[in-house]
């Protein structure tokens, strides 16, 4: 229940901006055919930031070299100035009692910000939190 409630305020006072600003980046990105994989990326983390309690990102096993490749093509592109932005966010939010959760969760978009490709987000109770392995 506790996930529900922090979702709904999630969605109502930043997770529907941010779902709207990657799902505009990933249609440019699908638009220039050459970056569809970010595209799809950007998709996947709109999502993930409509609707971010319950959920956890965990790294492929299957990933491989060119993941890392367009993780670092992603980096110097997109991901720093995402990780700007989130962590901007983050202290906005933390200013508030209620606001701390979501700025938590803010920060808890950095990862998949920085490193998508290669990446999937699971519900938390699908994998053992310590071996970050999707089971």
């Amino acid at each position: 229940m506790l996930r529900l409630i922090l979702n709904v305020i999630w969605l109502v006072l930043s997770g529907f901006w941010l779902f709207l600003g990657y799902m505009a980046a990933g249609i440019v990105a699908c638009v220039l055919v050459v970056t569809i994989p970010f595209g799809i990326a950007s998709f996947r983390i709109g999502l993930y930031a409509l609707w971010p309690f319950g959920r956890d990102v965990v790294r492929r096993p299957s990933a491989g070299a060119a993941s890392t490749i367009g993780n670092v093509l992603w980096i110097l592109l997109f991901g720093w100035w995402l990780i700007i932005g989130h962590i901007a966010t983050a202290l906005a939010l933390a200013v508030t009692i209620i606001g701390l959760p979501l700025a938590w969760a803010n920060l808890k978009l950095i990862p998949v910000s920085l490193f998508p490709l290669g990446s999937q987000i699971v519900d938390t109770d699908a994998y053992v939190p310590g071996s970050r392995v999707a089971v």
